[in-house]
């Protein structure tokens, strides 16, 4: 089946925390395969078509996004547990956890303030929708053989989909515009049906894609 008139059926995701969001989709694959910046690029081309985009990024080491010698950062170190900063233009909390652990997938989402569309950049293992970023160069395996979540699979490799366990939709992972199409008709479909089926646009480019892959 071709990426450009595949049709999905998806499950509806169980985390309580996704219902106050139009759309929730991850962006899941291997350290180095390029997350971050496929990211960065769907949040223009989503903003773009006028969608509220919000993201959630996990990490997995400890970070700090506040300065020493800020008036939060004095707070923060002289015992409180939440710093909020607000002004005109933005607010930004801060919250110690401790060692309690990483917060689950499902208190983050709950705390958003609601968004068309939400990506979820890393929580590979969550119940979400998820697009695999594959790069052959990485290394490793894929993560959809064993994920009923992967939906699709944005990829530099050659790969039949539907083949090999792979997911149904191939999208070249250079091409950001036909993966915000699809992300835009998942998130269009789940909103209208709750059963989630899409299509991939963008035939021009799926055709070039499979072109490519001497198809």
């Amino acid at each position: 089946m071709s990426p450009d008139t595949a049709s999905i059926t998806l499950a509806r995701t169980p985390l309580a925390g996704a219902s106050r969001h139009g759309f929730v989709i991850g962006l899941a694959g291997w350290s180095g395969s390029g997350k971050t910046t496929l990211a960065e690029q769907l949040i223009g081309a989503l903003t773009a078509r006028g969608r509220d985009v919000a993201t959630i990024k996990h990490a997995h080491h400890q970070f700090d996004a506040d300065v020493p010698g800020k008036d939060s950062h004095r707070h923060r170190t002289a015992g409180a547990h939440q710093v909020l900063v607000s002004s005109a233009l933005r607010s930004v909390l801060f919250t110690e956890h401790g060692t309690g652990g990483d917060r689950p997938l499902d208190e983050l989402l709950a705390a958003l303030a609601p968004a068309d569309i939400v990506l979820v950049e890393g929580f590979k293992r969550e119940p979400i929708p998820k697009i695999e970023i594959y790069r052959e160069a990485v290394g490793k395996p894929p993560l959809w053989p064993g994920d009923e979540w992967i939906i699709a699979t944005a990829t530099d490799m050659k790969l039949e989909p539907q083949t090999d366990g792979a997911p149904a939709i191939v999208l070249d992972l250079n091409d950001a515009a036909a993966i915000a199409d699809l992300i835009c008709g998942l998130a269009g479909a789940d909103k209208q049906t709750g059963a989630m089926k899409a299509r991939c646009h963008r035939k021009r480019r799926v055709r070039a894609f499979c072109k490519r892959l001497g198809k």
